[in-house]
């Protein structure tokens, strides 16, 4: 796992820069920031550019982080094997 915020080199990253070490690293990239990642993963769609997987985050606050750890571990289960993850996007 690899938190952005934790490494001060990573924070400021612009989101498609984000996307593409996620991709670049096989990293299933979990987002908070649906707002701009769901635009940008449907370029990669027609661009047919390969990810590792997103999850996008659509709680409008942090008071719903229980539902949202349930909903991507529902995901998880879901998609045990990292192959499965492979240029889907799914939304919590």
């Amino acid at each position: 796992m690899l938190a952005l915020a934790a490494d001060p080199t990573l924070e400021d990253l612009d989101d498609p820069l984000v996307l593409a070490l996620a991709a670049s690293e096989e990293r299933v990239l979990i987002t908070r920031n649906s707002r701009d990642f769901a635009p940008l993963a449907r370029d990669w769609v027609e661009a047919q550019r390969p990810h590792a997987g997103i999850i996008l985050i659509w709680a409008p606050d942090h008071s719903q982080f229980d539902q949202v750890v349930a909903g991507v571990q529902r995901y998880l289960e879901l998609y045990p094997e990292h192959e499965r993850w492979r240029d889907l996007v799914v939304a919590v």
